[in-house]
């Protein structure tokens, strides 16, 4: 700093209510963006659609997504997260190891019994990202957790996983089939409860039978 130069003023309590509205105006965009989502779907949903459901320009959206799709994304991962918790919360009910799995599991087979996620990360999801982009952003909230549960799995002698990360990568395969599976289904919960039998005995199959 030169002699005489004044030092750059400190962020004050502007910097921070600018900071806070923009904070604000996004999560705004967001929750319409998951409302809209939610009801309609993806195709139905327009840009000004957004915007008015949260009481803001187009203009404003535009400074903070690029895209529709952009929205999309933006909302796909509060609910893919929103799912995540509610999987590591049921998870933390379980006694065993293979228990902790299928609550996780279960959890999120309940979760696709309502519209909005069916709409939002089973039907128009992989279409509207791209499938590289689904698969990263399903990775990104559960994948480390089911690895580290199919590792505890492995500790406890409960099964036998030579590869817990191709497993957690097909099980979350199978999950996205199950989902439409439920989604498509006359009998939605029928289907949940089978698909979720079906999950657990295909986990069941990698404990050793001399056990």
């Amino acid at each position: 700093m030169t002699e005489g130069s004044q030092p750059p003023p400190a962020a004050g309590p502007q910097a921070s209510l600018r900071a806070e509205q923009v904070a604000q105006t996004r999560a705004a965009l967001v929750t319409a963006g998951r409302r809209l989502f939610g009801t309609r779907g993806f195709a139905a949903t327009s840009v000004e659609d957004i915007a008015r459901e949260a009481r803001v320009t187009t203009g404003a959206l535009y400074h903070h997504f690029p895209t529709k799709a952009a929205v999309f994304e933006a909302v796909f991962e509060q609910v893919h997260a929103d799912l995540g918790r509610a999987s590591l919360q049921a998870a933390e009910q379980a006694t065993d190891a293979i228990g902790l799995l299928t609550a996780g599991i279960g959890a999120f087979l309940d979760a696709v019994l309502e519209p909005e996620v069916q709409r939002i990360v089973i039907t128009d999801a992989p279409a509207v990202l791209g499938l590289a982009r689904f698969v990263e952003l399903d990775e990104r909230y559960a994948f480390a957790a089911t690895v580290a549960a199919l590792e505890a799995a492995n500790e406890a002698g409960a099964l036998h996983v030579a590869d817990p990360p191709t497993l957690a990568r097909l099980l979350f395969g199978a999950l996205t089939r199950a989902g439409l599976l439920i989604a498509s289904s006359p009998e939605p919960k029928a289907t949940r409860d089978a698909v979720a039998a079906t999950l657990r005995a295909m986990i069941s199959g990698f404990a050793d039978p001399r056990d």
